[in-house]
C-alpha cells in the first residue's frame, strides 16, 4: 500500500538532542511551544507524520514558524491603528466600560473604547478628561475611542455627542445598535478627509461599525449617499472638499460583526453570520474599487481561547470583547453584580424589552441567573402593547406593578420622570401630554433605565431587579476560569483575559496547523488554561 506521506530525501542536517514524537503528550507538548520553530518530520517507514523542535534522525518535510499572539489577526488592522494586537474592548454601556478600562487597554497595545451609551454629554466630556489625562492627546497618543449609539427615541443627543467628538478630536467612534446611516455617522467619517503627499485619501476619524445584519452593513461599507452628503454641504457641516472625498471611500473600513452577545442583539450565529458579511465586504471593495481593503472583526460570543480562535480562522481582521469584561476589574459595575456574572453559566441569559427602544419592542440579552428582571421588564412590555394608558391597567396589574416592580406610586414615578426629561428633554413630557400610552412607556422606561444604574452602583435593596448585559460567552467564560487565578471577580483584569484569551488562541491555531498537516494532535492541545501572563 502506498504511503500518503511518501519519505522524501532528508533536506537538513539535524541535530541528535531530542526525538520527534508522533501522538500523544508528547505532541500536545510541543504544541503549545508556539515561539519556537517546529519541524514537521515522518518515521522511517514515511507512514506517520510527527514533530519535533529539531527533528532528530527523521526526513523534514516542513517547518512551521513561530507563532506569536501578535501575528494573529490583520496586521493592516494593527499598524493602521498603532496596536500591538488586534484585539478590542467594547463600549459597555452606561460608563461600565471606564477610563481606567480604556487606560489599560492603550497601555497594552490594544484598543479599548468607553462606553458613552447612556450618559450624560457631561459625563462623556468628564470620562474623555480622565482618558486624555492618562494617554495624552493628539496623533502621538495611544490608541482609544468612544461609543456613539443610536438614539431614536432622541436624535438631538446623538447630534450632541457627534458635536463632542469632532470638538474634542475623537479618533475613533465605534457605532453600534443603529439600523441604518445617519448623518451623524456621515458627518463624523467624512470630516477631515483629505488626500496625503502620494494622492491617498486619509481619515481623521475611523468608524468602527458594529453590525449584525447585512443591510445594515452594505450601508456601511458603501460610500455614504449623495443626498446625505450634499445636504451636510448645504448646512456648513462638511466641506465640499470633504464630501467629494468621501464618495470615494467606505464610511467604515472596521465593520464587527455582532454575533450572539450581551445587550443588543440579533443572536445571530457567528459561523453563519461572519463568511456572509465578509463576502459582502469583498464585493464592495470590487465594485467601488477602494485603495484600502475593509476590515472585518468579531464581536460577541468570545468568552474563551478557543472561541477567539475560531473567530480569527475565519478570517477575523480583529476581535472585540465585550461583556466579559463587565466583571474586569476595570469595569464600572458593583461588586454585586460582578459576582452574579461571575455564577453565570451559558444557559442563564434571557432576553428582556430595551429601556432605549421600548415602544419599538427591541430587545436586548441580559443575566437571568440572580435577578428578577428579565421577567419583570417582560411583563411590563406586555401591559404596554395590552392597554392604552396607566388608567386602563386592571387593578390587579396596577397593585401589582407598584408593589412588585416599580416599588413605589406611579404618581411617584411619573413624578421623577417628569422632572427628568424636563430638564433633558422636554418635548417628551409633551408628547406624553397628548398621548397617555407615550406616558405609559416613559414611567416604564423609569424601570427599564434604572435597573442598569442599580446594578453598576451596588444597591442591594433593587438587587432582583439589576439589569446586566450578558451573553453566553460569560458562562463559558466561567467554566473555563473555573479553578484558574482568573476564578475569582477580584483577579479578573481586563489585560490579563485579554492575554489569555490571545496566548491560548495561538497555542489552539498551532494545534490546527499540526492536525492540517497530518500529525496526531491529541484532543488536550485545544485547549489553553488561564496562567497569569507578562
Amino acid at each position: 500500500m502506498l504511503s500518503p506521506h511518501p519519505a522524501p530525501a532528508p533536506v537538513r542536517s539535524v541535530r541528535d538532542d531530542e526525538a520527534a514524537c508522533f501522538d500523544g503528550v508528547g505532541v500536545g507538548t510541543l504544541a503549545a511551544r508556539i515561539r519556537d520553530p517546529l519541524y514537521l518530520v515522518q518515521d522511517e517507514d514515511g507512514a506517520r507524520v510527527g514533530v519535533a523542535a529539531c527533528a532528530a534522525q527523521h526526513a523534514v518535510i516542513g517547518t512551521l514558524p513561530p507563532l506569536y499572539p501578535e501575528w494573529l489577526g490583520d496586521r493592516a488592522f494593527t499598524e493602521a491603528h498603532g496596536l500591538r494586537f488586534a484585539y478590542v474592548a467594547g463600549e459597555m454601556a452606561n460608563g461600565i466600560a471606564t477610563p481606567a478600562l480604556v487606560v489599560a487597554m492603550a497601555s497594552a497595545g490594544m484598543l479599548g473604547f468607553f462606553g458613552a451609551a447612556g450618559l450624560s454629554l457631561a459625563a462623556v466630556e468628564r470620562g474623555l478628561d480622565a482618558i486624555e489625562r492618562e494617554l495624552g492627546a493628539g496623533d502621538d497618543a495611544p490608541a482609544w475611542g468612544s461609543n456613539l449609539i443610536h438614539s431614536p427615541a432622541q436624535p438631538e443627543l446623538e447630534e450632541a455627542l457627534t458635536e463632542l467628538y469632532l470638538r474634542r478630536g475623537v479618533r475613533r467612534v465605534s457605532t453600534s445598535a443603529f439600523m441604518a446611516l445617519s448623518s451623524s455617522v456621515v458627518r463624523l467619517a467624512a470630516t477631515g478627509l483629505a488626500r496625503d503627499a502620494s494622492g491617498c485619501i486619509v481619515r481623521k476619524h475611523h468608524i468602527f461599525a458594529k453590525i449584525s445584519r447585512a443591510e445594515v452593513a452594505s450601508a456601511f461599507m458603501a460610500p455614504a449617499p449623495r443626498a446625505m452628503l450634499d445636504a451636510l454641504v448645504a448646512e456648513g457641516r462638511l466641506t465640499q472638499a470633504e464630501a467629494a472625498l468621501a464618495a470615494e471611500i467606505p464610511v467604515a473600513t472596521e465593520i464587527t460583526v455582532e454575533a450572539d452577545s450581551g445587550g443588543h442583539t440579533d443572536n445571530r450565529p457567528l459561523i453563519a453570520l461572519f463568511p456572509a458579511i465578509a463576502a459582502i465586504a469583498e464585493a464592495l471593495s470590487v465594485r467601488h474599487g477602494y485603495a484600502e481593503p475593509i476590515r472585518v472583526g468579531v464581536g460577541g460570543g468570545l468568552g474563551t481561547p478557543a472561541a477567539v480562535a475560531a473567530a480569527f480562522s475565519l478570517g477575523a481582521a480583529y476581535v472585540l470583547v465585550g461583556s466579559v469584561n463587565q466583571a474586569a476589574l476595570e469595569a464600572g459595575l458593583s461588586a454585586e453584580g460582578k459576582r452574579l456574572l461571575a455564577e453565570a453559566g451559558i444557559a442563564d441569559v434571557v432576553m428582556a424589552p430595551a429601556a432605549d427602544m421600548f415602544e419599538m419592542g427591541v430587545k436586548v440579552q441580559v443575566l437571568r441567573r440572580g435577578t428578577l428582571f428579565g421577567m419583570r421588564a417582560q411583563r411590563l412590555y406586555e401591559l404596554y402593547r395590552a392597554h392604552d394608558s396607566l388608567d386602563a391597567l386592571p387593578a390587579e396589574a396596577h397593585a401589582q406593578l407598584e408593589r412588585e416592580i416599580l416599588q413605589a406610586p406611579i404618581d411617584s414615578v411619573w413624578a421623577e420622570v417628569q422632572r427628568y426629561f424636563a430638564e433633558e428633554d422636554p418635548t417628551e413630557l409633551e408628547r406624553a401630554a397628548r398621548d397617555p400610552k407615550h406616558r405609559m412607556a416613559l414611567v416604564f422606561r423609569w424601570y427599564l433605565g434604572l435597573s442598569s444604574r442599580w446594578a453598576i452602583d451596588g444597591d442591594l435593596g433593587r438587587r432582583a431587579d439589576y439589569q446586566i448585559w450578558c451573553g453566553p460567552a460569560m458562562g463559558a467564560f466561567n467554566d473555563w476560569a473555573r479553578g484558574s487565578f482568573l476564578e475569582a471577580p477580584g483577579a479578573r483584569s481586563a489585560v490579563q483575559i485579554a492575554l489569555n484569551f490571545l496566548e491560548g488562541a495561538a497555542v489552539i491555531a498551532r494545534a490546527q496547523q499540526l492536525r492540517s498537516a497530518g500529525v496526531a494532535v491529541p484532543t488536550a492541545a485545544f485547549s489553553f488554561a488561564p496562567r497569569p501572563l507578562a
